[in-house]
């Protein structure tokens, strides 16, 4: 059931039958889906998706798995030189997990396209069989449909502007774990999170306010 409603009707002791919360929680869904996203708190949904960086010489191709907490828009990316399941599920285990479990917070819903490396039977996908483990529910994109990933498309569109187009026109990479280095460096970067860039803006303060509401402990992560 969307949030707000949730609110609307614990707040005026609104009974729904069966079916009705049945027909709600199908249509938050299908909104979910078509790019509709209203989410409740850090973890209520993440978003993620693949952008493909470019050729690098004496690597060769580069894909960006990125991943994005649609409600404090807290921003992870990594490299790779493939495009496949293990690479998505690893995105995930190595950077957004750990972040996460930090701070005690669930990722109850993951939204991604209808790629390969997202979707396919659980028993012989590992990023399928990585989102079971963790009880992890996913979302994907309406089939056939103009709608996008949007909060990863804005994410990519800004960081192929500032970083990819501006570094590779000043430095040869003779590596990804040296673009990665870099990449790294630009999204830790305090000065950047707190640009007009929405993806990064009050990501810290988000989070915070989420953690004392729950009553926790004050503490000061790392933006990514």
């Amino acid at each position: 059931m969307p949030y707000r409603l949730r609110k609307q009707v614990a707040e005026n002791g609104i009974i729904l039958t069966e079916e009705q919360v049945a027909a709600l929680e199908r249509k938050k869904h299908d909104d979910e889906a078509c790019g509709e996203i209203e989410t409740a708190h850090p973890g209520y949904l993440g978003s993620q998706d693949t952008f493909y960086v470019g050729n690098l010489k004496g690597v060769g191709r580069i894909y960006q798995q990125t991943f994005v907490d649609t409600y404090s828009k807290v921003a992870f990316a990594k490299l790779y030189t493939t495009k496949t399941p293990i690479t998505a599920a690893d995105m995930l285990n190595d950077k957004f997990l750990p972040f996460f479990e930090a701070h005690e917070l669930p990722m109850l819903r993951i939204l991604t396209d209808r790629g390969t490396e997202y979707c396919g039977r659980v028993e012989q996908h590992d990023y399928q069989l990585y989102l079971a483990i963790n009880e992890i529910d996913h979302t994907k994109t309406k089939a056939m449909s103009p709608q996008t990933n949007g909060i990863c498309e804005r994410f990519h569109k800004t960081i192929l502007n500032e970083f990819y187009q501006v570094t590779f026109r000043k430095k040869l990479y003779g590596s990804i774990e040296e673009l990665q280095k870099d990449l790294d460096e630009l999204l830790q970067q305090s000065s950047y999170s707190s640009r007009k860039n929405v993806l990064w803006q009050n990501a810290y303060r988000n989070i915070r306010g989420w953690e004392i509401n729950l009553g926790r402990k004050e503490s000061s992560p790392d933006i990514i």
